[in-house]
């Protein structure tokens, strides 16, 4: 199941993302219009997450256009504009939910899978990769079938490694993917955090340093 977050906000987008791929999608992200413009016409998507006011204008109105055109993928808008007047405004343009800030993110996850079930997938409950194998609803891990004894933390940070698919996953992603409270950039949790996962994961090393950015699991 994959989906387009489209946030200008940084803090918020990074929070998004963390949040929908430990629930098991596989998430791409634009700042602005132009940059969602660009992704929808080259990836197929299941759900496209908006904030409403972003550089480049209102999603509402690149909504409605695209609607006119036959686009039909899911839409879920995110906006601080509360009112009723607003929320009819983003239906009729065509979004298919709409969320107001401040919202909360199981929501957030739970409306984008409800939405993603009208395309007919389903994101898988067990990702696999390198020998690892992580059952998400059983919130089990295990590498060349040994279960492993992971914290809720770890746990977080190994999903979101595998659900990269091999790319690059930045310190704030992972940050944000454990910890529900603001973590210090100079804090070392997440560095303490990743030597004591690579010592359950065992040898030979599959949680690799990319210096100046973070972590991969290739």
């Amino acid at each position: 199941m994959r989906v387009l977050v489209t946030e200008d906000d940084e803090n918020l987008r990074v929070a998004v993302e963390a949040s929908l791929r430990s629930a098991g999608f596989a998430v791409d992200v634009a700042v602005d219009l132009p940059q969602a413009d660009e992704a929808l016409s080259v990836n197929t998507y299941d759900c496209v997450v908006f904030d409403r006011m972003l550089p480049g204008g209102d999603s509402l109105d690149y909504v409605a256009l695209r609607r006119r055109e036959g686009w039909g993928v899911p839409v879920l808008f995110l906006t601080a504009r509360d009112s009723v007047a607003d929320r009819i405004a983003g239906l009729a343009s065509g979004g298919d939910d709409y969320l107001v800030k401040p919202f909360a993110v199981v929501e957030m996850v739970a409306r984008v899978r409800s939405l993603c079930r009208r395309t007919g997938t389903a994101p898988t409950p067990v990702l696999r990769r390198s020998g690892l194998e992580l059952d998400i609803s059983r919130h089990e891990a295990r590498r060349s079938g040994v279960l492993l004894t992971l914290t809720r933390k770890e746990f977080a940070v190994l999903h979101r490694l595998l659900a990269a698919d091999g790319r690059n996953v930045t310190r704030a992603e992972l940050t944000a993917a454990a910890w529900d409270e603001l973590v210090a950039p100079t804090s070392n949790v997440l560095d303490v955090l990743i030597a004591q996962l690579r010592r359950k994961l065992g040898p030979p090393p599959l949680v690799h340093t990319v210096r100046g950015i973070g972590y991969v699991l290739p």
